[in-house]
């Protein structure tokens, strides 16, 4: 399990897995490794899944999880769910996630577990047990006025509000998809495979008002059968950028250098391997002058 660090209640926690034991078994057994490579992993049985989950029967799924995960349905719109699919994508209150006034600051795209990485100055992230280039994550050529600059990566886990949005005033330059594996974004699987640029992802070109370029990156996981992004091509900061379905799944930030300084806190838990636990609008960093 994953060290968790709450920001908003300053403590430590540990993280519960969803499909602790079904996780252990495909990334830590040969057998289950020939499954997850020859099944598991490919995107019919995340489809299988969602299907089974926007199923009817589907919602008698629904208590137990709020229960097991401790999730504050008083965030959430209250209404009857047609299914587990149906309630995973559900909608926040509005005002329960606000966005503050001073622009320069830099804001969480979503409710999720932060860790901050440096691009060095060859263009690597080391993340977790795997050492990427960030031209693997985006699928082209980084611009070298990235390196050295910052690489955020929030992990959005079951629990979590599944919906993302942009961090700053700006507009699309170009967005693409790119095909790939749906591996879980839990620590486990870090340990053999490179999830972020193995894995299904959009990645979106940001002129932004305030941080300059950036590349936000949509990454789809185990269970995740779609990424859906509105049609935008201009956005304000706060707005909706688009939301996941089922499983858990993950946002990545990258950020030129100089652009911000992120939050001292953040930057020393991310030192030690600790995720921060921070909620949707809330901030990170601020703009540097």
């Amino acid at each position: 399990m994953a060290k968790i660090y709450d920001r908003q209640n300053q403590v430590y926690y540990e993280d519960k897995q969803y499909g602790g034991k079904a996780l252990k078994f495909l990334y830590g057994n040969a057998l289950g490794r020939v499954l997850l490579r020859l099944f598991i992993a490919g995107k019919w049985y995340s489809r299988r899944n969602a299907k089974k989950n926007s199923a009817p029967a589907s919602r008698r799924k629904i208590a137990p999880f709020i229960k097991e995960y401790g999730i504050d349905m008083s965030d959430y719109e209250k209404r009857r769910y047609k299914s587990f699919a149906d309630f995973f994508t559900r909608q926040i209150k509005p005002g329960k996630r606000p966005v503050g006034t001073d622009k320069n600051e830099l804001i969480a795209v979503a409710d999720s577990k932060l860790l901050c990485y440096k691009i060095t100055s060859d263009g690597r992230i080391p993340i977790k047990n795997s050492i990427y280039t960030a031209s693997e994550i985006i699928g082209e050529k980084l611009p070298k006025e990235f390196y050295g600059g910052d690489c955020l990566v929030f992990r959005l886990t079951v629990d979590d509000y599944h919906h993302y949005c942009f961090f700053d005033d700006g507009r699309i330059l170009r967005e693409k998809y790119i095909d790939g594996r749906l591996h879980t974004v839990s620590p486990i699987s870090a340990k053999r495979y490179k999830v972020y640029s193995e894995n299904c992802r959009s990645v979106s070109l940001l002129q932004t008002q305030n941080f300059g370029t950036c590349w936000q990156i949509e990454i789809g996981a185990l269970l995740v059968g779609l990424i859906n992004n509105r049609k935008l091509t201009s956005f304000s900061r706060g707005e909706e950028k688009g939301y996941f379905e089922m499983g858990g799944s993950t946002c990545v930030v990258l950020l030129k250098k100089g652009a911000v300084s992120i939050d001292e806190d953040i930057l020393r838990s991310s030192a030690k391997g600790i995720e921060t636990k921070i909620q949707m609008g809330k901030r990170i960093g601020m703009k540097n002058a």
